[in-house]
């Protein structure tokens, strides 16, 4: 029997990213880095370096395991100097405090993107002159949060479908406006059957229509919501008359 079986496990050993062995390189530097056994526990310092870098992909932080056996591997740096460990804990610190940087420098963007906007709003439905008389004389810090809940109240107003509604009335007491039918077309229309309504949920651009629809100036949104009553309207007669045709028979030769 063997007495020394540990020097006979290092002499048979390999690596199990290259599967090199010390016959192949009787200088190279080996290293058992976690709990596997047998033929996967050892590998060479080099192999293990580049399998390391591809892992934390130019992440020198992030955390590396064994494949196998999930064991997490001890890599240690040489100390570093007083100079380069202060610029290494500050581009710590940037990189950690960078995300909420760029989000703050967004949510203040939309924020006062928004208090713009419903400056703009406030100018546009009492007059320019009025509007700016108005808001100079208004508290700074009512103008800081009134503003910008103007466009957040258009588009919650949006999402309220209110021509649904009116299109509702309108359809319940049709066969009452059939006089108006004469002045305007399609008012008191009789349908001759009910059709099947499209589901706007369904519409992959019914979030962006809304948004777009609800930041529009309150007076042509006011316009635009009046004629779309109309265009719903005309389309859903257009589907109540909808015929299927018979299949043209083919003449025999």
């Amino acid at each position: 029997m063997d007495r020394n079986p540990t020097l006979q496990q290092m002499l048979d050993r390999s690596c199990w990213v290259c599967f090199a062995t010390d016959e192949d390189d009787r200088t190279a530097e080996w290293v058992r880095p976690c709990r596997c056994r047998g033929s996967t526990k050892w590998g060479l310092q080099a192999c293990l370096q580049r399998w390391v870098d591809e892992k934390q992909r130019g992440n020198s932080t992030a955390r590396v395991a064994c494949p196998q056996c999930n064991a997490e591997y001890l890599i240690v740096f040489p100390k570093l100097g007083p100079v380069v460990y202060v610029f290494d804990l500050a581009d710590r610190l940037i990189s950690k405090a960078c995300p909420f940087a760029t989000a703050g420098v967004m949510v203040g963007s939309i924020y006062w993107t928004a208090v713009t906007y419903g400056a703009v709003t406030v100018m546009q439905v009492v007059g320019h002159k009025e509007g700016l008389d108005v808001m100079e004389r208004a508290d700074p810090l009512f103008l800081l949060i009134g503003l910008p809940t103007i466009p957040v109240m258009l588009i919650l107003g949006k999402m309220i479908s209110w021509e649904d509604h009116v299109l509702r009335l309108w359809r319940k007491y049709s066969n009452k406006l059939q006089i108006l039918n004469s002045i305007v077309p399609g008012i008191g229309c009789p349908v001759p059957r009910i059709p099947a309504e499209a589901n706007p949920l369904a519409d992959h651009v019914s979030a962006t229509r809304t948004l777009c629809g609800a930041l529009v100036f309150p007076t042509i949104a006011t316009i635009v919501g009046a004629f779309k009553v109309y265009f719903k309207q005309q389309q859903y007669l257009r589907q109540a008359h909808r015929k299927i045709l018979n299949y043209p028979e083919q003449e025999e030769a």
